[in-house]
């Protein structure tokens, strides 16, 4: 006879369930009618806040974690909207965490860690063929329920003991290329939130590399880190290890996107002396 699911995994799902739509309802409003930066930046804040509360308070962890993961939360879903910008990038993206969460889950006998695992892979999984097509597109309500279930998750397991770089390695390459285009951009004294292609993704697009390589190799670098994250979990490696491991692999990304850039730049030069010459 089948068991009843616990009182913790009834709990946490809720959570996550809960945070996926509120999210995925926010994207929506955005759509539809467009929202304020303060607005949207409030909004996001309270559905982190709410949630983070709840999951710190079910785990029994320290409570300034709430602060930290109240930021995860709705920095993570910012994440996701930002890389969203090329056919098939967000659907690989959630098919990969969510079967690496899977594998976390029943690793670390959390149930409730391996069905959301399972459930976002799949969702993004079957969206995938429409999405790598460039036939249908996530919009923000689809990068808002992508960054809203992954982050929250991702909280939910590191309040419940799964090792950070385990959680965090199929993230990196998402955190790594905003993290640094916003920093980037902040010192150069450009606007943020204005549009831009400074991304190394769009950077290798506009080099002429196809949205179907760009969103593999994306894809691939993170599935590489994430089992990257699960084998050191198993294996008990030494933590040093596991990020000159992950460091590796964000190298290689922001080498590739720093010599498609110059490669591109030089066949603009050499066109234009053409043209000047001809």
């Amino acid at each position: 006879m089948a068991s009843l699911p616990s009182v913790e995994s009834v709990t946490v799902l809720r959570v996550i369930v809960g945070v996926s739509v509120a999210s995925a309802v926010l994207g929506w409003i955005e759509d539809v009618r467009g929202v304020s930066i303060r607005v949207r930046a409030g909004a996001q804040i309270c559905i982190g806040l709410i949630a983070s509360s709840i999951v710190v308070g079910h785990a029994g962890v320290a409570p300034w974690l709430v602060v930290v993961f109240t930021i995860g939360v709705a920095g993570y879903i910012n994440v996701a909207n930002f890389m969203d910008g090329v056919n098939g990038i967000s659907a690989l993206h959630g098919t990969v965490v969510g079967v690496t969460y899977a594998i976390l889950g029943v690793v670390f006998e959390l149930p409730w860690l391996a069905i959301t695992g399972g459930i976002v892979a799949l969702a993004f999984f079957g969206f995938l063929p429409w999405n790598l097509r460039g036939r249908i597109f996530l919009g923000d309500v689809g990068s808002y329920l992508l960054g809203g279930s992954i982050s929250i998750t991702a909280v939910a397991a590191l309040a419940h003991g799964v090792p950070f770089l385990a959680v965090i390695a199929p993230l990196i390459v998402y955190l790594a290329d905003a993290g640094f285009t916003l920093v980037s951009r902040v010192i150069r004294g450009r606007r943020w939130s204005d549009a831009h292609r400074d991304h190394v993704y769009q950077r290798l697009t506009d080099s002429g590399i196809s949205h179907f390589r760009v969103a593999l190799l994306v894809t691939g670098l993170s599935l590489c880190a994430g089992a990257i994250g699960i084998w050191a979990a198993v294996k008990h490696l030494p933590w040093p290890i596991e990020i000159v491991l992950l460091s590796a692999i964000l190298a290689a990304y922001f080498v590739w996107g720093a010599v498609a850039t110059c490669l591109k730049r030089t066949s603009t030069e050499m066109i234009d002396r053409e043209g000047m010459n001809s």
